[in-house]
């Protein structure tokens, strides 16, 4: 079978080995992030639906997990929010009855978890996985750019009771773009709002690889240890302290040959690779981010969007 809907198991830097759930077609989501990695929000919704059949992903779950493969994580993530689909509990069920073995994790921006349908339906998850960039309502506009009626206090109330309500372990991870949610005031209302919520973790992320606006830079060292220092009596760790994917038993090395190859031709966009090897985007970009770590290749910004080419020592 080949799969369309689960992909991997990628090496990710938080989670190992990670097999990888895409219930929602290619860049639907809530939000329009500056930062995301797989491009600017081409529907931006709301509108929750049944966007890829549940028997379909189901079908591919079963075909794959019978051949009980080592996994650390079976997570709902992919190129858009997972939320969206209302066939995340059917799936989430299926598991949890079947491949009880697989812990299952939930990447999620926590936007729709003010529902209490929503929050009920990823209930069984064992780790879920939202993100809070910003409090004030200007810092968030200017990062996430969510759908018009998303408004930041609704969601953290929904954070809030789903802590309440949820058994599992919540990492709440925070994405510093430099110059707007790294201020003073914007660390003191998060800290507050963190206190509210109560996550097991808070993670604190920044730009590796080039994302949708190229004016969003990495944080330097300095200010970032300063942002941690403001949660510094808090479960704080810095997702760049996480071991190098290279060190994770998924890693294959034989993707990266393919995409140094590939882009040795031509230049490309990380949805260009995709479609051209068939990897699933979410699996690409992750060795995207090795290569660039290693600058194999380098990025470049063009009207199509993030093209990535080799470097002069691998042409």
């Amino acid at each position: 079978m080949r799969y369309q809907h689960i992909f991997g198991p990628v090496p990710s830097r938080r989670l190992g080995i990670s097999l990888g759930i895409d219930p929602i077609p290619f860049k639907t989501c809530t939000y329009n992030c500056v930062y995301c990695e797989c491009g600017a929000t081409t529907n931006l919704t709301t509108d929750r639906e049944e966007y890829i059949p549940v028997k379909v992903i189901i079908a591919e779950l079963k075909d794959y997990l019978d051949a009980n493969p080592k996994l650390d994580y079976i997570t709902f993530s992919g190129s858009g929010e997972p939320t969206l689909n209302t066939g995340i509990e059917e799936i989430i069920d299926f598991l949890k009855e079947n491949y009880p073995q697989y812990k299952i994790a939930v990447l999620t921006n926590g936007s729709l978890l003010y529902q209490k349908e929503v929050r009920d339906e990823i209930i069984r998850a064992d780790l879920v996985m939202p993100s809070l960039d910003a409090v004030s309502a200007q810092a968030f506009r200017r990062i996430n750019r969510a759908y018009i009626g998303l408004e930041i206090q609704k969601i953290i109330s929904g954070l809030i009771e789903f802590r309440k309500e949820f058994k599992g372990k919540i990492w709440l991870e925070i994405f510093i773009v430099p110059g707007i949610n790294d201020t003073d005031s914007e660390m003191k209302l998060l800290r507050e709002a963190i206190m509210k919520i109560n996550p097991t973790h808070v993670q604190i992320n920044s730009l590796d690889r080039p994302g949708t606006e190229n004016w969003v830079k990495p944080i330097n060292s300095v200010s970032l240890k300063k942002v941690v220092s403001y949660f510094k009596d808090l479960p704080v760790e810095m997702i760049t302290n996480f071991k190098s994917r290279e060190k994770i038993a998924s890693f294959n090395h034989n993707i990266e040959d393919k995409i140094i190859t590939t882009i040795k031709r031509r230049p490309c966009t990380a949805e260009d690779l995709s479609e051209t090897l068939g990897i699933h985007i979410n699996e690409i970009n992750k060795y995207l981010q090795a290569l660039l770590e290693r600058e194999r290749i380098e990025s470049m910004y063009l009207k199509r969007g993030v093209f990535f080419k080799t470097t002069k020592d691998n042409n």
